[in-house]
């Protein structure tokens, strides 16, 4: 079987670890050219940095919560690879349990700037690019389950996710007609060093998953391809849930 990106140039914010560094390295098997925007080169969990397992990626350091930052990255890749194919806005932060009453104003910006600011540019600079190509291209967020349904402790969390849950499907509306397809892929409780570094997340549901088990980074990877490549070439403002069955429940 043949493999579904070749030649197609991909942007993974937030690449370096996790989730992201699944996504790029799958995208990398498929044979897409990759840029790995990072605020850090190094991965939490340990290993060769991301960008040099790739063969011809790109690290450029990228700061989510600047603007200016997001933009010149999408400016630098286009400048590497010609265009724009799929950019994937994964960078994100979760701040640990939080009580609303403990949150003052840092707080809630850091998660905000980052998890949602973030990816709105992201999702702007992208959309300027592929406007100008002829065949469009796909956007794909990753959101959470916290942005469908409440967890304690976590208001900020949940508000930034939920705003990139229906940011997507707005931006699907918006941008269909210029052949952009936008969606959100919404994972569960996923193993990654951000997660099980705080006792508050890890392992804390794998009883109530009905797959009993914690998601994998590869896991989200699957789904993003799936978003990124011609066979959802008819999805788009979808956000596709990747929870081990938690929110079926």
């Amino acid at each position: 079987m043949g493999r579904k990106l070749i030649d197609k140039s991909v942007v993974v914010t937030g690449a370096a670890s996790g989730i992201g560094r699944a996504i790029a390295l799958r995208f990398a098997d498929e044979g897409a050219n990759i840029v790995v925007a990072d605020v850090r080169k190094e991965p939490r969990e340990g290993g060769k940095p991301t960008h040099e397992m790739i063969s011809g990626a790109k690290f450029i350091e990228t700061d989510v919560s600047d603007m200016t930052a997001v933009h010149d990255a999408i400016e630098k890749a286009v400048e590497a690879f010609g265009r724009l194919d799929v950019m994937v806005n994964n960078a994100g932060v979760f701040p640990g349990n939080q009580p609303v009453e403990t949150v003052d104003e840092a707080d809630y910006d850091w998660v905000m700037n980052i998890n949602l600011k973030g990816v709105y540019f992201g999702s702007k600079f992208a959309a300027e690019v592929m406007r100008e190509q002829d065949d469009g291209g796909s956007i794909i967020n990753v959101s959470s389950i916290a942005g469908l349904v409440g967890y304690p402790d976590a208001s900020a969390y949940c508000a930034s996710k939920g705003g990139i849950t229906n940011l997507s499907r707005e931006l699907a509306v918006e941008l269909g007609g210029d052949g952009i397809r936008v969606n959100a892929v919404n994972p569960g409780v996923i193993e990654t060093a951000m997660t099980t570094q705080d006792a508050s997340v890890a392992g804390t549901l794998d009883e109530q998953i009905p797959l009993h088990r914690d998601g994998q980074p590869e896991d989200v990877a699957g789904a993003v391809l799936f978003l990124a490549t011609d066979d959802a070439a008819y999805v788009t403002g979808h956000n596709l849930v990747v929870d081990g069955g938690y929110t079926a429940q």
